[in-house]
């Protein structure tokens, strides 16, 4: 049964999911390599809940960073370009291991190109100290996916889930 209150919180919680996860970090063995868990996170609630509300929830996520301070409008314009590139492969691919494998590291690729013409850094540079993340997110992406839409299914918003075709 499809609510617009439901959906309005869903998007919310959505967006409360991705800017927590963007706060934890696995360290990288060199300084600068670190991964954010929220790009896996991100991919997996793209699959799962379709571009619009993935997008409409990276979205408040990014206000909600900035509102507390824990990223600037350099880290929300390379996070919304990660999103758009990566939330669009989905969105027009679909949701096979493969393009939800890739979506995440294109998206970082292309994130990164952007960051490189914004901060004017080497594009070498920038793609080296992503290289961690990337391969995290690759190998992450998917089963995070899968273990999302599998607790979805369970819930009362089951309705929700892009691969259902309802809602």
């Amino acid at each position: 049964m499809y609510s617009k209150s439901r959906d309005i919180t869903l998007v919310a919680i959505l967006a409360v999911v991705i800017a927590i996860s963007g706060t934890f970090k696995l360290p990288g063995l060199i300084p600068g390599t670190e991964f954010q868990m929220s790009a896996p996170i991100a991919i997996g609630i793209c699959a799962t809940f379709g571009f619009k509300r993935y997008i409409t929830a990276g979205v408040l996520a990014s206000v909600i960073n900035l509102l507390m301070g824990t990223h600037t409008i350099l880290n929300v314009i390379v996070a919304m370009v990660f999103r758009i590139v990566a939330g669009s492969i989905i969105g027009y691919l679909g949701t096979g291991l493969i393009i939800v494998s890739m979506a995440g590291p294109i998206g970082t690729i292309v994130g990164r190109v952007a960051m490189s013409y914004i901060v004017g850094t080497p594009i070498k540079v920038l793609l080296a100290a992503a290289l961690p993340g990337m391969i995290y997110t690759l190998l992450s992406s998917y089963f995070i996916y899968k273990a999302i839409d599998k607790i979805v299914k369970k819930t009362p918003y089951k309705n929700y889930n892009k691969n259902l075709n309802i809602g």
